[in-house]
């Protein structure tokens, strides 16, 4: 009777320890999702940060080329709705294409600057075009890493044992953050000026007939 109370108990025991341990292996993978969602999260916010610094940096760049070129009023309003756009996407996808949409109006603004030496030659024009280009490359920066820390919590979210809690749990994967790299290059102007052509060579002149004896 005592050995089997006893056997009893074991079987009891080990199978409390091994419930207990179970459970914490639920809680940590659950809590590494948690976190590797949270990270996605904060990387999606500091590519939103950048995003914001574009945006608000085209509205002083439209009035500063307007100065100069008025009449290029198909381009300002193109540049403007396209902002609009890119302020009021929701999720990164949509954002991606409505920021490439934005880059292209961009690069026309730009092109529209090309034509007018003064304008370029304006402090202003070049602060803001440097800030322009910083931006940029940071948001390419935070872009990666955002993409990076998805492509992890979205791995954690399809292979096994944590896609069991993430079905469970209602765990729901990340969009990708594309962003057109081609066109994204702020343009960079030039402040020089052409090389003026040779001038073509000058024939020599004709020598003077020599005098008759």
């Amino acid at each position: 009777m005592v050995l089997a109370v006893s056997a009893g108990l074991v079987i009891g025991i080990v199978i409390a320890v091994v419930a207990v341990l179970f459970l914490f292996v639920l809680v940590g993978m659950y809590n590494g999702l948690v976190r590797k969602r949270n990270r996605s999260e904060n990387a999606w916010a500091q590519v939103d940060v950048q995003l914001k610094r574009r945006h608000d940096l085209i509205p002083n760049l439209v009035e500063t080329v307007k100065g100069y070129a008025a009449h290029e009023r198909g381009t300002f309003d193109e540049v403007t709705a396209a902002r609009t756009a890119a302020q009021q996407a929701q999720g990164p996808q949509a954002q991606a294409a409505a920021e490439n949409v934005l880059t292209q109006a961009l690069g026309r603004l730009f092109a529209v600057a090309e034509n007018y030496p003064q304008l370029r030659a304006t402090e202003n024009f070049q602060q803001l075009q440097a800030q322009l280009s910083e931006t940029e490359s940071n948001i390419a920066v935070a872009r990666q890493v955002y993409n990076d820390t998805v492509l992890t919590y979205d791995n954690a979210l399809e292979t096994l044992p944590t896609s069991i809690i993430a079905g469970i749990f209602n765990f729901r994967e990340r969009e990708y953050f594309q962003a057109d790299d081609v066109d994204r290059a702020v343009p960079q102007v030039s402040f020089t000026a052409p090389d003026t052509p040779p001038a073509p060579d000058t024939p020599p002149a004709p020598e003077p007939p020599a005098p008759s004896s």
